[in-house]
């Protein structure tokens, strides 16, 4: 999916949800396991009440990898019901990847080829020859960490070195890189005080927007600071909307509080 495409899909859906599919088998309504693939069950049902109301869906690649080769399946058969089925939806794949060159190539392969996801989320620490191999897919994204929302970001993320701090070198740096035009950055919602700053370094580049809802982030506060003229904003949403409830209403209540989301972002793109 180019990145026009998806400006497309916000403009037309009034919408710039993304929904994390992080299936947790513990958490999930009990009849589902009683069925051959509860994960796949699971997320068909949360993809078909919920289409419509979000432009991006985002499985986490852990909550499927703990579960082995059926969870791979289950990973499998999502993102090829997502595509098949509704092919206008940008897909992520959360799976942080970031090793040395010829890893990363197989890593890429593996998400944008194979599973034929839109976009992957790599991590930056080992520097440009561990996330160019990502850059090299026609119409695929690179989802780079940037600033996120844990607590332990602060360890290494806002330290300064030179005289700025490290988040917004890795910004600026990356920019320089082959195909960067294929970037996009993670920055998460419950640091919206630094979204003017990351604005001032990547002022067009969209960025997946973690940490509203169960983090505490406010939707507000982001788009206050983090919308450009196209949105450029991907906010996530997972437990909040996954979650809603563990019977056998999941699907309904799901798309209840994805609707939420969804009106609450008209309401900011209309002003």
């Amino acid at each position: 999916m180019t990145t026009q495409q998806l400006i497309e899909q916000i403009r037309l859906k009034k919408s710039f949800l993304c929904i994390g599919l992080d299936v947790d088998l513990t958490k999930i309504p009990s009849h589902l396991l009683e069925t051959e693939d509860p994960i796949f069950e699971f997320n068909k049902a949360i993809i078909d009440a919920t289409h419509d109301l979000c432009v991006s869906y985002k499985p986490n690649t852990a909550f499927y990898e703990a579960y082995g080769l059926k969870g791979w399946q289950s990973l499998e058969k999502t993102i090829n019901y997502i595509n098949e089925k509704y092919p206008e939806i940008f897909t992520i794949a959360d799976a942080k990847r970031g090793d040395i060159g010829n890893t990363s190539t197989m890593y890429a392969k593996a998400f944008l080829e194979d599973l034929n996801f839109d976009s992957v989320t790599v991590a930056p620490y080992m520097g440009k020859d561990s996330v160019e191999p990502f850059l090299a897919f026609e119409n695929k994204h690179t989802i780079m960490l940037a600033l996120t929302s844990n607590e332990g970001a602060f360890d290494f993320q806002t330290l300064e070195t030179n005289g700025q701090e490290l988040y917004k070198t890795v910004l600026e740096t990356s920019k320089n890189w082959k195909n960067g035009q294929n970037l996009m950055y993670v920055v998460g919602a419950t640091k919206a005080e630094y979204f003017t700053q990351i604005r001032k370094i990547v002022p067009n580049s969209f960025l997946l927007v973690p940490g509203v809802g169960a983090q505490g982030g406010s939707l507000a506060e982001v788009c206050k600071y983090g919308m450009n003229e196209n949105v450029g904003l991907l906010i996530n949403s997972s437990r909040g909307i996954i979650y809603a409830s563990n019977g056998l209403d999941f699907a309904e209540k799901a798309r209840e509080e994805a609707l939420k989301l969804q009106v609450e972002m008209q309401e900011i793109m209309n002003n």
